[in-house]
């Protein structure tokens, strides 16, 4: 197998790697009934002028299963941290008591786990969507080289590699899948 195959493989598998990666950290993002400090990633606060992600403005630590502590480094942090948490919509009210601001995480009605299924499903259909769009840039490249000089047998067999690390991606975001569904259905 020529060097550019090999590279046009390797790039792919990597790429693939990024997108499933994208996918477990948005998957995270999504409550599942238990309190997670990676809820509030990507909750920006005001901070004297420039927007500043909330992990580095306060402590976020984890109380009890459905308690998370947001504890500010500076008091007059409180007031704009609780409006970002009100204004990004995760559906969880912050209670402000002057020193930390607490925030209760509510137990999941079987109608709001659904929708967080179907949240789920649609980052995963994200995911396969990237995969798959990799999956079709390596084949081109694959053409190219292909005109370029690479013999038609060694063109096939890249291609047939380059699908197998596609199913092993796919598989891999349905696996994903099923264990958050897993854990926000759980009751």
């Amino acid at each position: 197998m020529s060097e550019d195959v090999s590279l046009t493989l390797e790039l792919t598998e990597e790429a693939m790697q990024k997108a499933v990666s994208h996918l477990g950290s948005e998957l995270v993002k999504i409550r599942a009934g238990k309190a997670n400090p990676q809820m509030l990633d990507g909750i920006m606060v005001d901070y004297y002028g420039a927007t500043t992600p909330i992990n580095q403005v306060a402590n976020i630590s984890v109380l009890d299963v459905r308690t998370l502590s947001i504890q500010p480094w500076e008091k007059n942090m409180l007031q704009p941290i609780e409006r970002a948490i009100i204004a990004s919509n995760i559906g969880i009210n912050p209670q402000n008591d002057g020193v930390i601001i607490r925030m209760f995480l509510p137990p999941l009605t079987e109608e709001r786990r659904k929708e967080l299924v179907k949240r789920c499903q649609g980052e995963g259909e994200n995911a396969k969507v990237a995969v798959r769009n990799i999956r079709r840039d390596a084949i081109e490249e694959i053409k190219k080289l292909q005109k370029n000089g690479l013999s038609e047998d060694a063109a096939k067999d890249a291609e047939g590699e380059v699908q197998g690390i596609t199913d092993k991606y796919i598989s891999l975001v349905d696996k994903y899948l099923q264990v958050k569904e897993k854990e926000i259905m759980a009751v």
